[in-house]
């Protein structure tokens, strides 16, 4: 089991309508983002000065539509996400989001961006969605639930089995992978696995839960990019840490792993 899985003291009841809540969240977010994607009208601000991080109308309505389905469900509940004001919590939960996770893959019209959605209490996230509206599939982690529905039905959801990195698929979002000394750590881990990709952002971390792949190596992240995933890829039997092995569900160095063996290898080497 992965260093942030815990059994939080909730009754069958208060889970059962934390996953409605999380999939009706999921609903409303798919309708609004698919409004605008693909549109060769789409604008998109740009949130930073050093590189193009950008935010659409669709980042934007699909958090808000997320929010008045909370106001209305989990009132109580408080909320963190990328684009508005921190929610402060009154029941011991907080429900983070990621309203696009990949806005840059979402402008650029492919279907590797998604919908993050995960519910926390105050030693992490207790479960999570990842979902890709585009090609309606959707990853489900917590409360006993490991599961992944689309196209092409519905199946459980298992990391990989151990392997020696050389044998090894990895992923990041972006070649250069944080500061340059970061980049130079996974740079060493490239080396020694057998095929690593880019580009795919949360999309990555569905991979691993699905079996398809073996790590996802990333470095400065929030809270909101990495909560869901942690939730989807423990319940499936991985792991996700920082680079040192101690909990990430705060952002920052982020190492996702299918199982034990090949997050012990990675870790050794991205720490030298």
């Amino acid at each position: 089991m992965g260093i942030g899985v815990h059994m939080p003291k909730l009754s069958d009841q208060t889970k059962n309508d934390l996953i409605e809540t999380a999939h009706a969240l999921a609903e409303v977010a798919r309708v609004a983002t698919l409004r605008h994607f693909r549109r060769f009208d789409l604008e998109a601000e740009n949130k930073e000065t050093k590189r193009f991080d950008p935010v659409t109308i669709a980042d934007r309505d699909s958090e808000l539509r997320m929010r008045e389905v909370l106001a209305i469900r989990r009132p109580d509940d408080g909320i963190l996400g990328e684009e508005f004001g921190p929610k402060p919590s009154a029941s011991g939960l907080t429900w983070v989001l990621d309203p696009i996770d990949g806005t840059r893959g979402y402008l650029s019209g492919t279907p590797t961006w998604g919908v993050l959605i995960s519910v926390a209490d105050e030693t992490g996230p207790i479960y999570g969605l990842i979902d890709q509206p585009y090609i309606k599939e959707r990853f489900e982690g917590g409360f006993g639930v490991a599961r992944v529905v689309g196209p092409m039905g519905e199946a459980a959801l298992k990391c990989r089995g151990p392997r020696d990195l050389a044998e090894a698929i990895v992923f990041s979002t972006f070649p250069e992978v944080g500061t340059a000394q970061e980049g130079q750590a996974f740079a060493r881990v490239s080396a020694k696995a057998r095929l690593t990709r880019y580009g795919t952002d949360c999309y990555a971390y569905g991979l691993i839960a699905a079996g398809s792949i073996d790590l996802v190596i990333e470095a400065g992240l929030q809270a909101y990019d990495v909560q869901a995933p942690i939730a989807v890829i423990e319940a499936a039997g991985g792991l996700v840490t920082n680079w040192q092995g101690g909990p990430c569900h705060q952002g920052g160095q982020v190492l996702a792993a299918a199982n034990a063996k090949i997050h012990a290898q990675a870790m050794a080497i991205l720490n030298g």
